[in-house]
């Protein structure tokens, strides 16, 4: 069994890798034996948070929407660790209570800037059109390679509007369109691409998260908690036996699937 999940010899890239949860992904592959490839926009903490790691790392600046970048991206994994078995499509923009993309004045969808739109598709479909097609490619190539895109439940279910409501009954922001439209994308893809790369033994599955706690307010904690089977908004960590599952010979007879891992969320 523990051979069955383990990615020892094995290389993954995480795009998005210093975001909430794309720390967790890295620390995860690394745990699991594997050469991890820390990529994000910023290359200097890239290369910091994987020197935090150990061994067998590589941290690079990646921006997923230009196609020069990931190419560069794969020339530097090529020469480092010769081969790619295992892509994290992680990178995403995403509006969130704490955090709101276009500010909270402007999330109401009949305000929602087009320019933010274009972006988010951008960052979060475009840029996993562009990393799998180059760097999923490589493991045409070898014959055997692990993709998982990062979902999530708002891919799967409309944004319930009302857990962002005050106390007091007001609302000033609004989730987007765009994610969960982006989101639904994913998960399209991810079934084109199995079925396209099946003959060539790479997989391609989604892992869709729920919300993960990070310092909302107290008021949305709850009302998210209360729509949630287990009662709780997931950890930063949550997901990490998930992804390994994914990445691993632990799942060699699993594509074009979505796993969805959100305290039951989507249950009800």
């Amino acid at each position: 069994m523990n051979e069955l999940f383990s990615l020892s010899g094995k290389t993954a890239i995480v795009t998005g890798a210093l975001g909430l949860i794309g720390i967790e992904h890295c620390k995860a592959l690394h745990s699991a034996g594997a050469q991890v490839v820390v990529a994000d926009l910023n290359e200097e903490r890239s290369r910091e948070f994987a020197a935090t790691l150990g061994e067998n790392t590589l941290g690079v600046g990646l921006d997923v929407t230009s196609k020069i970048s990931v190419i560069n991206l794969r020339n530097n994994i090529l020469e480092k660790f010769h081969r790619i078995d295992i892509l994290v499509n992680n990178a995403a923009m995403n509006d969130m209570v704490e955090n709101p993309l276009g500010g909270e004045e402007s999330s109401k969808f009949e305000d929602y800037p087009l320019e933010l739109w274009r972006r988010v598709m951008e960052v979060n479909v475009t840029g996993m059109f562009l990393c799998s097609q180059i760097l999923g490619a490589e493991m045409a190539r070898q014959g055997k390679g692990s993709i998982i895109n990062i979902a999530s439940t708002y891919g799967i279910v409309a944004p319930d509007q009302s857990i962002y409501q005050l106390p007091d009954g007001t609302q000033a922001f609004y989730k987007s369109a765009v994610y969960p439209t982006s989101k639904g994308a994913v998960l399209s893809f991810t079934r084109f691409l199995a079925t396209y790369w099946g003959k060539s033994a790479v997989r391609v599955n989604s892992l869709s998260p729920g919300g993960v706690e990070n310092g909302q307010p107290d008021y949305f904690k709850d009302n998210y908690a209360r729509k949630t089977p287990l009662g709780r908004m997931a950890g930063p960590s949550d997901y990490q036996g998930a992804l390994v599952f994914l990445a691993s010979d632990a799942s060699q007879y699993m594509t074009g699937a979505n796993l969805v891992v959100d305290g039951g969320w989507t249950a009800w």
